[in-house]
């Protein structure tokens, strides 16, 4: 089934607000970031920074974006609505890759559908790995995302930056830092706080196929939330939080200030529980204290 939503539909019938930032301009700035761009009841603007550690051998960039009070932008799964944001780095120069970070989502709840992304502010971390590090970098971005409230207003967003050899030694920008630390984190780099899988179950079988995952998140578990993205443009439902866990199974958790919380995702509506067999899906697990990101290949 096709990840197109109800919500680009409005997209497309939407006006397309376009900013194009110069590239003198932009370099003329480098050491902090592009000049921010207006779009439609938001700003965003490409930055400039040092790598995160002194052994990696990436610059890290980001994408900033800010929002207008009551307007929203989406994850790269952005739920049962809307359009994920893309990238074009094709424009730049020196480059060996560019890998876009997502920090962690938030679920928004709206008339007839629950989608995935962010209001408020939003940075997106860059690694940038160059051809030749002695060479510097042009940085050239053309974004495409949905910029949403009632309905969808798309825009185009052009910006660049030049990152420089000298760059590589210095310090990485705090802000940069902050939200890469708000990216979830792989098993293998997951934190005491973070949330982490217990089990998980498929029924792909019958007339009520479905998906459940059981997870270990703080005590706290208001913020608990659970995210799939299935490979291939397979849409999976959104998952729902079932009722509270306890008894036995609670008692599986390793800490008294743990939690064991349960989602689902219901199959039967989309009639492609067939085609999920065998996939690998990555599974997402968001809370106030951390989140952490894994994947779960189906029987």
């Amino acid at each position: 089934m096709s990840t197109f939503r109800p919500a680009a539909r409005a997209l497309e019938a939407a006006a397309l607000a376009v900013a194009v930032v110069a590239p003198g301009r932009a370099s003329a700035e480098s050491e902090q970031g592009s000049p921010w761009i207006d779009l439609s009841n938001a700003r965003a603007r490409l930055v400039a920074g040092a790598p995160a550690t002194r052994s990696a051998k990436a610059y890290l960039a980001g994408i900033e974006l800010t929002l207008a009070d009551g307007w929203k932008t989406y994850w790269r799964m952005p739920g049962d609505a809307g359009v994920p944001p893309a990238f074009d780095w094709s424009g730049s120069t020196n480059v060996a890759s560019v890998k876009v970070l997502y920090p962690a989502p938030h679920r928004m709840h709206e008339a007839g559908a629950e989608t995935v992304g962010y209001k408020t502010s939003v940075v997106f971390p860059v690694e940038v790995v160059p051809k030749d590090p002695a060479q510097p970098i042009d940085l050239a971005l053309v974004m495409e995302l949905g910029i949403c409230r009632d309905i969808c207003i798309p825009a185009e967003a052009k910006m660049s930056v030049k990152l420089v050899p000298a760059t590589m030694a210095g310090k990485p920008s705090a802000a940069l830092l902050a939200a890469l630390d708000r990216v979830p984190r792989p098993d293998a780099g997951r934190r005491s706080l973070d949330p982490r899988v217990l089990t998980t179950s498929a029924k792909l079988d019958g007339p009520a196929p479905r998906l459940t995952v059981e997870a270990i998140f703080p005590r706290d578990s208001s913020t608990a939330d659970a995210f799939l993205e299935a490979p291939g443009g397979l849409y999976v439902p959104m998952l729902k939080r079932a009722p509270d866990i306890g008894g036995t199974q609670a008692s599986l958790t390793a800490d008294a200030n743990e939690a064991v919380v349960r989602f689902e995702a219901d199959l039967s509506r989309t009639g492609n529980a067939q085609d999920l067999k065998g996939k690998t899906l990555t599974l997402t697990l968001v809370s106030s204290a951390g989140a952490t990101e894994t994947t779960w290949t189906l029987p």
